[in-house]
C-alpha cells in the first residue's frame, strides 16, 4: 500500500529530513545535523541520495557578507509525499451544492466545467483524429494528474476499437460519492468520436482502472458505467 510505505519513509533518517524541510522551508546541511544531533557528513549524504531521487534541491544563499552558503529546499515532487486532503474538501463542497440546489446544481457546475475543458482542449484534440485523438486525450489527461495509456487500436468487427485506461485518478474518492466529476473525460471523449464510446470499468465502482473502449467506425453511441 502507498500510504504504508510512505508511513515507513517518513519513520527514516531521509524522511525526517525531508519532513524538516518541509516545516522550515530551506535548512542548510550543517543546520540540519545539528537538528538531527548527526555529523554534517552524514546528513550531506542523505541528502546527496534525496537530491538523485529528485526530492531536494540545492540553493546558494548569501548570509551578509559571508561566502554564500548551500541551502537545501523540497522539490514539487516531495511534496507530493504528503498526504492531500482535496478529495475531502472536494466532497465537502458537492455535498453543500447537493444542499442548497439539488442534484440539477451539481450537474449545471459540471456541465460548464465541460464546456470550459472543451474550449480549452477542443483545439488541440481537432487536429488529430483515431487514435491519435485517443492518444492526445491520454496526454491531456496526464497534464491533470491521472495515469493514462492506451492499447493500440485492434481490427473490429465495424471499425477498429481504441481502449484507454485511466489507472489512478487524483479524484477517484471523490467519484465514488459524486460521478459527476467524471464528466470531463465523457465531455472530451464524446466530442469529434464518430463511433461507439463505453465505459466497462470504473475506479469509483471498486475495479482496477476505468477503462473505454471506443470502437470508431460505428454509429454514434454512448455507454456509460458509474
Amino acid at each position: 500500500m502507498i500510504i504504508v510505505e510512505e508511513r515507513r519513509f517518513f519513520s527514516t533518517t531521509r524522511g525526517r529530513i525531508v519532513a524538516e524541510l518541509r516545516r522550515c522551508r530551506r535548512a542548510s546541511a550543517h543546520e540540519l545535523a545539528e537538528r538531527f544531533e548527526l555529523s554534517t557528513n552524514a546528513i550531506r549524504r542523505h541528502l546527496s541520495s534525496l537530491q538523485e531521487q529528485g526530492l531536494v534541491t540545492e540553493l546558494a544563499v548569501r548570509r551578509g557578507r559571508t561566502k554564500p552558503t548551500f541551502e537545501f529546499t523540497l522539490t514539487e515532487e516531495a511534496e507530493d509525499l504528503f498526504p492531500q486532503r482535496y478529495d475531502r474538501l472536494l466532497n465537502a463542497v458537492l455535498r453543500e451544492v447537493r444542499t442548497q440546489y439539488g442534484v440539477e446544481g451539481i450537474r449545471s457546475v459540471f456541465a460548464g466545467i465541460v464546456a470550459h475543458s472543451l474550449e480549452r482542449y477542443g483545439p488541440r484534440l481537432a487536429e488529430v483524429s483515431g487514435g491519435e485523438r485517443v492518444a492526445e486525450l491520454a496526454q491531456i489527461l496526464r497534464e491533470q494528474g491521472v495515469d493514462a495509456s492506451i492499447d493500440s487500436a485492434v481490427a473490429q468487427e465495424g471499425g477498429q476499437l481504441i481502449v484507454l485506461h485511466e489507472h489512478s485518478c487524483p479524484y477517484a474518492k471523490t467519484v465514488a460519492e459524486h460521478p459527476e466529476v467524471c464528466s470531463m473525460v465523457h465531455g472530451l471523449l464524446d466530442s469529434g468520436h464518430p463511433g461507439t464510446v463505453r465505459q466497462t470499468a470504473s475506479l469509483a465502482t471498486g475495479d482496477g482502472s476505468c477503462r473505454f473502449e471506443i470502437l470508431e467506425g460505428t454509429s454514434k453511441n454512448r455507454e456509460r458505467r458509474l
